[in-house]
């Protein structure tokens, strides 16, 4: 039975920085909404011209957008043994979405939630202090997770960003949005019992051992 991970969480909570060594531990792919969504966006496709808009002001993208894009990548070769999703789903629709995806595949799999827990005003801070690298994708906080040096990416040595939405008016929509839209999945899959609230405030390694904890031989 294929195992898939289903990683849940605020802005900023670090379920990217965990679902890639999870990724990592599993040699299954992680698969990041937000980067396939990025993609698009970068390749001004009509799907990523809609993406940037929603995004821009902290909305939500439509769910047949993200379904789209998450279903051609689940049936790329290196998926067909389990995978990790990534911000996706982000609303009960997206659920229902996913389920269907899964059902059209057409290969049994077993689904475990992991929901990364952690105040709202932690996360600002975390927002407003991110930057990333457009090469690799690597995720540093310049507080926190300092690259080596200054500006530049540990990896490639790439100029490091500050995504647009990281800033502290857009996070508090954002915000808001996750808790209209996000946390009724929550319910639903503590009612199927495939969730697992990890405290997300805490340091990168006392996560991962949490973590390893609920993980699925």
């Amino acid at each position: 039975m294929k195992k898939v991970y289903i990683t849940m969480g605020p802005p900023g909570c670090g379920k990217g920085t965990q679902t890639a060594h999870l990724a990592d531990f599993l040699k299954i792919p992680h698969i990041d909404t937000g980067a396939l969504l990025r993609a698009e966006i970068a390749a001004e496709t009509p799907d990523g011209i809609e993406a940037k808009r929603k995004i821009d002001k902290g909305q939500l993208v439509p769910p047949e957008l993200v379904g789209r894009v998450i279903k051609n990548r689940l049936l790329e070769p290196d998926a067909k043994n389990g995978y990790i999703l990534d911000g996706f789903p982000r609303s009960m629709e997206q659920t229902k979405i996913l389920e269907q995806i899964q059902e059209e595949v057409g290969i049994e799999v077993q689904n475990i939630a992991f929901y990364f827990d952690i105040a709202n005003e932690a996360l600002i801070e975390r927002l407003i202090n991110r930057r990333s690298c457009p090469v690799c994708g690597r995720i540093y906080n310049i507080i926190s997770k300092k690259p080596k040096i200054e500006g530049k990416c540990d990896v490639d040595g790439a100029d490091l960003i500050q995504r647009s939405d990281d800033n502290e008016e857009t996070a508090k929509l954002r915000f808001i949005t996750y808790e209209e839209q996000t946390k009724p999945i929550l319910d639903y899959f503590r009612g199927k019992g495939i969730l697992h609230t990890i405290n997300a405030d805490q340091t990168i390694e006392a996560v991962w051992d949490d973590i390893k904890e609920f993980i699925v031989d």
